[in-house]
């Protein structure tokens, strides 16, 4: 029973004391790598956040071992490289991508500058051997002081006069060297994916894997250049909003807007007659008094209630007439003979002539 614990405890020590090989680090890192960017999983969640943190730990350890070693020198061509050693040149991009996977909000900042850090370091590294044709960009503390720079000159510039208008030319090339960019990444990525399996399998020649780990190398410049890019711009916002919650903690006292002027109601008149009409403006300044305006209309007759003596004289004309007819026949019945006569007359005429006789705008 002791000699088995004794075995245990020698077994544990051994495998304690073996460091793991840098292969095996690079295999592991990439693996982790390759699940946490396929999957469909969250990629704030615990599950996927545990394995970014092991494969930047891997891969750092990778890292530490690789300068420990000394594989890379500035003296030497990529040919000059062992083609084992080619696939080490993907550390750094590999430690700025999974960097950018992490999803600590108040760290945001501090994680995008060391994933910029990490492509930056992986572009110049294959710009000192060559790997591909590309620009190089600027450094973080180049840029910063660029920044700088450009603020003291773009200070300078607003105080002498008006900035200069964006060149049209410049941004057309700038968009079809994005294009020619993306063109070569497809490219680059077909190829890869034809003789990927030929590589894993192990029946590939060296010269097949060489070209292979090329491939990968010229793929990851175009994605660390576009990373970059999109750093660069997400620092930019990630500053703007520091500035922004701190001018909000500082108190509203500080940051607070004068009052504006109220606003004056107008009205958009047609022509002159139209502006008097509505004088200087909506609501409309008086110009009269009511007894004022009521004493004019009435001095015009326009008012309601001098309507009232028509209708009354009107009233007058209809009594009249039913006096006349009254008086008619009161004549007619005391036997008045000029009444009686006049009204045989009548009768004699309605029989004889149908009513509406010789009323020809009733065309009777």
């Amino acid at each position: 029973m002791a000699n088995s614990e004794n075995c245990d405890v020698s077994q544990a020590l051994d495998s304690d004391a073996k460091p793991p090989k840098l292969s095996d680090l690079l295999d592991r890192g990439l693996k982790l790598f390759e699940e946490v960017d396929t999957t469909n999983e969250p990629i704030a969640s615990t599950h996927i956040q545990v394995k970014v943190k092991r494969g930047i730990t891997s891969l750092e350890e990778a890292s530490r071992m690789v300068a420990q070693l000394d594989l890379f020198s500035r003296n030497e061509e990529l040919e000059e490289m062992a083609t084992a050693d080619m696939k080490y040149l993907l550390l750094p991009a590999l430690l700025g991508a999974l960097t950018m996977k992490q999803t600590t909000r108040d760290k945001r900042l501090d994680i995008v500058q060391a994933a910029r850090v990490y492509f930056h370091d992986f572009l110049r590294r294959c710009k000192e051997y060559n790997v591909s044709d590309f620009k190089l960009p600027k450094s973080t503390i180049e840029k910063s002081a660029l920044e700088e720079e450009s603020e003291n000159g773009l200070s300078i510039t607003k105080s002498t006069g008006p900035a200069n208008p964006p060149d049209l030319v410049a941004m057309a090339a700038h968009r079809q060297a994005k294009i020619e960019k993306y063109r070569q990444k497809k490219e680059t990525e077909a190829r890869l994916s034809e003789i990927k399996s030929a590589v894993e399998s192990g029946q590939a020649d060296d010269e097949v894997v060489r070209n292979f780990y090329h491939l990968n190398l010229q793929k990851w410049v175009h994605v660390s250049l576009e990373e970059i890019d999109s750093i660069d711009q997400e620092v930019e916002i990630l500053k703007r909003m520091d500035v922004l919650k701190h001018s909000s903690t500082e108190g509203p006292s500080q940051c607070k807007q004068p009052p504006r002027p109220p606003m004056k109601p107008f009205i958009l008149t047609k022509d002159a007659v139209q502006a008097q009409v509505f004088g200087a403006g909506y609501p409309s300044l008086p110009t009269m008094t009511v007894d004022d305006w009521y004493e004019q209309h009435r001095k015009q007759g326009v008012l309601p209630d001098q309507g009232v003596p028509r209708r009354v004289a009107v009233e007058e004309d209809f009594d009249a007439k039913e006096r006349e007819e009254e008086e008619k026949e009161r004549r007619v019945e005391n036997d008045d003979e000029e009444a009686l006569q006049k009204a045989r007359n009548w009768d004699d005429w309605k029989d004889t002539h149908r009513r509406g006789y010789g009323n020809r705008k009733n065309m009777g």
